[in-house]
């Protein structure tokens, strides 16, 4: 990350340059200059025209190389530090062991969503942590202000990040390191690629099977050009990341939850370790006992709107009688099933599968049908 004086100017990540070098359209996104899409020249052109939805295709077809620079990584380490995070988490952070990562949640006394972020053990007492980039002060603060005065947080600033997603991904891996390419789900570790030293797990948000590459700064460039001579990679951005993680049924901070959303209403639930159903002994465990045993007031559903319009954040739901059902939280168009997917919250009496209601588009009434998340499958290696 580049610091600015102006505290109004946008930050960068290391690839900034790298990235308008290639043909990327920049726009601000939590506080960065980011890409949402490349028009792409020479070879990279030949591979992929360019743009969201030649990107998204790519991707699920064969790899796009993703920047995620701008999340927030970090080192937690000390005395029983696993069991020290259990008490921010409802995840089974003790039983991590050495080499794996686990996608859990920071929680808060009601029951709602601090964050969403990824926990690796990467050694006795060393947990890697990577949290969204728009919540990153504020989980750095939260853990540092709730955890023991043994568990260290240090942030892991001069560090890239970098998601290397799609079926042909771990052909492109095992060039660099057989190691990395035999790595499971969530297996996670520290290779060399390129003769760079990285910190890689097999993880990412797009519904595929795919890599995220901890790499340091001064080397990113390096790394990202190294990644992208391979036939099967080009350069994808922020827009192909939201359509891929949507069509994946993923959920995105700030739209499909946030501090007022539980794991419960959310769909979250398999994030709560079968052990901490024990004691519910974490941030809001009661709240989402309650939950479970009571049914939540609303449930996040998939929904696919009819005809071709598709159904923004923030659209309104409406049920068949005229009643409010609810609101969709992500909608767009989804390339890969080619027409609009949307998710939302709907009434809980609302949410099963198949139930038809009517959404508000730029004031005209579409009918819509809750489905089965995802809206494609996900196709992760097992």
């Amino acid at each position: 990350m580049t610091e600015q004086s102006d505290p109004t100017a946008l930050l960068t990540t290391p690839l900034d340059q790298w990235h308008r070098r290639h043909g990327a359209r920049m726009v601000p996104f939590v506080g960065y200059a980011m890409p949402v899409q490349y028009d792409l020249t020479g070879d990279l052109a030949a591979r992929c025209r360019g743009g969201v939805l030649a990107e998204h295709l790519h991707t699920r077809a064969q790899a796009g190389l993703f920047d995620v620079s701008h999340m927030g990584q970090a080192m937690l380490t000390g005395p029983n530090v696993a069991a020290a995070l259990e008490k921010l988490v409802p995840g089974d952070i003790a039983g991590l062991k050495a080499g794996r990562q686990r996608y859990t949640l920071l929680t808060n006394p009601v029951g709602g969503i601090i964050d969403d972020l990824m926990v690796a053990c990467v050694g006795n007492d060393h947990l890697f942590l990577v949290v969204n980039a728009g919540r990153k002060d504020v989980d750095f603060t939260h853990l540092t202000a709730n955890l023991p005065e043994s568990a260290i947080l240090t942030r892991l600033d001069d560090r890239a990040l970098l998601a290397l997603q799609g079926p042909e991904a771990v052909t492109v891996m095992a060039r660099l390191s057989p190691e990395v390419a035999a790595l499971p789900f969530m297996g996670v570790a520290s290779v060399s690629l390129h003769g760079i030293e990285c910190l890689v797990s097999r993880s990412g948000y797009t519904g595929e099977d795919g890599f995220e590459i901890s790499v340091p700064a001064a080397h990113a460039e390096t790394l990202a050009d190294a990644l992208i001579g391979h036939p099967e990679v080009v350069p994808a951005g922020l827009g192909a990341r939201d359509s891929l993680r949507l069509e994946a049924g993923l959920c995105l901070y700030g739209n499909d939850i946030d501090e007022l959303t539980s794991p419960i209403e959310a769909g979250l639930t398999w994030v709560i370790g079968k052990r901490r159903k024990m004691d519910w002994d974490f941030p809001g465990g009661l709240v989402m006992r309650d939950q479970l045993d009571n049914g939540p007031p609303r449930r996040r559903v998939g929904i696919r709107p009819d005809g071709r319009a598709p159904a923004r954040a923030s659209t309104a739901i409406m049920a068949e009688d005229g009643t409010e059902a609810g609101i969709v939280t992500s909608g767009g168009f989804g390339p890969s099933v080619n027409g609009p997917v949307a998710m939302g919250y709907v009434r809980r009496d609302l949410a099963a599968d198949g139930t038809r209601l009517t959404l508000i588009v730029r004031g005209k009434a579409i009918p819509a049908t809750v489905v089965p998340l995802p809206f494609t499958p996900h196709r992760y290696i097992r």
